[in-house]
């Protein structure tokens, strides 16, 4: 596991990357403010059930929560599963609504 910034990512998709973001918030989390990707809540890779994903193995998965505790947890389970690049988004969606508001 590696960790990215809110600012590399949001350069990254500002130059229109193909970019493979993954939030493991809960539901009620992602309805109030999300940037894109998969949503797949913890629980759910904390049981393995990560099949919508399995191709991107071996690409690079951006993961991210509300604070970068858990998409840190979902980034250990991935590894152990195979996943060969995943990166914690730092500070999740509280660092990127300080910088970036909820737009």
């Amino acid at each position: 596991m590696q960790i990215i910034t809110a600012d590399e990512v949001k350069e990254r998709l500002d130059k229109g990357e193909e970019l493979y973001l993954l939030d493991v918030r809960e539901p009620h989390e992602r309805a109030e403010f999300n940037i894109s990707g998969t949503f797949i809540p913890l629980g759910k890779i904390q049981n393995m059930m990560v099949d919508e994903i399995e191709e991107w193995k071996d690409k690079e998965v951006i993961i991210y929560c509300r604070s970068g505790n858990r998409s840190g947890q979902a980034c250990l389970i991935l590894d152990t599963m195979g996943f060969t690049n995943t990166k914690n988004l730092a500070g999740g969606m509280l660092k990127w609504q300080e910088k970036f508001g909820s737009k």
